[in-house]
């Protein structure tokens, strides 16, 4: 049994829902978003409450019942507050800065890096160690986020790099005389 699967998720105030066949429309103040389920599970929305129930007993129909409403779970909460990952720059003469829709990224490289955001995603730099992704689709963010850290991650010797904010590098002693 599916201990994720067997929790409704509800609805805040100011989102709705509607199911058509297997697909789920959420609607929010941040925005519109939609997920369509497989054969294997039911999708039911009863007084500002989904729930989701696995038709038949096979492997893949339990399995789909915890993924559909975890997918469920992330619509309704992007479209209420959504998602945000912040990342840290750290590393002499390291830094970033939004110019319009472009984030300019000094990282210690003959170049500096441009990277502009998908429009869906927004970027953006309040200060110049300090990076916010925001969005209303997690895998959108997230992705984002490790485009972003991908240029320069963490190194284990000094810990220069872009990193997660809170994630801990391991840091390794190097050379001895």
């Amino acid at each position: 049994m599916s201990r994720i699967g067997k929790q409704p998720v509800e609805l805040p105030s100011g989102v709705s829902a509607s199911v058509s066949g297997q697909t789920i429309e959420v609607k929010g103040p941040k925005g519109t978003r939609s997920f369509s389920a497989t054969d294997d599970v039911a999708i039911a929305v009863d007084d500002n409450v989904v729930t989701v129930t696995p038709r038949g007993n096979s492997k893949r129909a339990r399995q789909q019942w915890g993924m559909s409403r975890s997918m469920i779970a992330n619509l309704v909460t992007g479209v209420s507050t959504g998602f945000k990952r912040e990342l840290e720059v750290q590393g002499v003469g390291y830094r970033a800065q939004m110019q319009g829709k472009t984030l300019k990224l000094n990282l210690g490289l003959s170049h500096d890096v441009d990277y502009t955001a998908p429009d869906d995603v927004t970027v953006t730099a309040p200060k110049q160690t300090e990076i916010v992704v925001e969005g209303i689709d997690e895998q959108r963010v997230g992705q984002v986020a490790a485009n972003i850290r991908s240029w320069r991650e963490p190194e284990p010797y000094k810990g220069k790099g872009i990193r997660y904010k809170g994630e801990f590098v391991f840091r390794k002693e190097g050379k001895k005389k």
